[in-house]
């Protein structure tokens, strides 16, 4: 069966469908990683995109269950060069084809995803369709066109849980982790953790837990109070999707929290962090999307490589004097990485827990429990 992309300024790309046979709309993006799509497609903060994928030939190791960030993809469609009808790899479970046709998420493929990327990067990230309906092209270039703009979109609360939950210390962990796995958390000297879930990925719960730390999830918009009231050793806040300057009720709770314990955030936690100490966020043009990001750290002078999925950004020169910039994104200067000079709170654009072939970002799980170490004292 044949696809199409149609893109919001009447870019056509024609392919064939895979996947779930259905029309979704979502902001286009482009994500460079070589490996690690499972945990793409179950990313939460991808809710609302269309993820256009640099390497050409994807879904040949299938799919497995410990590899999920989440309990289902929340892509709204992927854009692919070659799609791999069988998979090739002992842990595999499902091929990727039936894991999405079964999740709903349509695949368009063998169509020249380097164009696509070129004119993305040319042009900044826009809303488009991936449809089997490929006749009428106006009709989908107008339904791109009145999709909702990521800009002032709260999608962290639409993906957060609904309820609070004690995350299982006992959650399988990957086959091929064991070699980074320290001793099996004990009550000794554990700490209590609580996160807020703008649209978590397991694999910072899993993170948390090998320090030690007994975790908590709460839904986005619950109040400090409530936090407090639960005795936390410290609290994180999330990566999420969407635009982080319509959550108001985040950022109130950040500035209630903020000298009371502990605070460490990740990508949109890091953002909220921001907008709550004083500063602005902007709409990058195509945003940061893969697992060969290059981060300065300034404070040792040592270079990270990390992985990243975000469309918007914290603007240093908005920062007041009581923040310091702590780590700089190579390839564009950037911020990405900030800490309050008196207050225990620090915060990271990229996504320490991820893995995409290094472990260089891991200490920040290990700096936040130092930093909630120190606060007990």
């Amino acid at each position: 069966m044949q696809a199409i992309l149609a893109l919001e300024d009447g870019r056509l790309f024609r392919g064939k469908a895979f996947g779930a046979i259905a029309e979704r709309v979502g902001e286009v993006v482009f994500n460079t990683s070589l490996t690690g799509y499972q945990e793409i497609f179950t990313d939460p903060s991808y809710a609302g995109q269309i993820v256009v994928l640099t390497n050409p030939h994807i879904g040949n190791y299938g799919t497995s269950p410990s590899d999920a960030e989440s309990a289902r993809p929340y892509i709204e469609g992927l854009v692919v060069r070659e799609f791999s009808p069988v998979s090739s790899n002992w842990r595999s479970t499902e091929v990727a084809d039936e894991y999405l046709e079964r999740n709903g998420v349509p695949v368009i493929a063998e169509i020249d995803t380097r164009a696509v990327v070129r004119h993305l990067r040319a042009n900044g990230v826009m809303r488009g369709v991936i449809s089997t309906a490929v006749e009428d092209t106006d009709a989908l270039v107008a339904k791109a066109r009145a999709h909702k703009k990521m800009n002032g979109t709260d999608l962290a609360s639409v993906v957060s849980t609904k309820k609070t939950y004690e995350w299982d210390a006992n959650e399988p962990l990957n086959e091929t982790d064991d070699k980074f796995l320290p001793a099996a958390s004990t009550a000794a000297g554990q700490m209590h953790v609580v996160a807020y879930d703008f649209g978590i990925k397991q694999n910072i719960l899993r993170m948390l837990t090998r320090e030690n730390c007994r975790v908590t999830v709460v839904p986005a918009k619950t109040p400090a109070a409530d936090v407090l009231a639960m005795n936390p050793d410290g609290v994180l806040f999330s990566n999420g999707p969407g635009d982080p300057e319509p959550l108001e009720y985040a950022v109130a709770n950040v500035r209630a929290l903020q000298g009371k314990t502990p605070l460490f955030g990740i990508c949109m936690g890091h953002q909220i962090f921001g907008l709550a100490l004083g500063g602005k966020t902007y709409k990058l043009k195509f945003g940061h999307h893969g697992g060969n990001h290059p981060i300065m750290n300034l404070e040792t002078g040592k270079v990270e490589i990390t992985a990243q999925n975000h469309n918007f950004n914290v603007d240093p020169k908005s920062l007041p004097e009581d923040v310091a910039v702590t780590h700089v994104n190579l390839n564009d200067q950037t911020l990405a990485g900030l800490k309050h000079k008196t207050d225990p709170m620090f915060s990271v654009q990229y996504h320490p827990e991820a893995s995409p072939g290094p472990h260089d970002s891991h200490y920040l799980f290990r700096q936040f429990r130092t930093m909630m170490e120190e606060w007990k004292k």
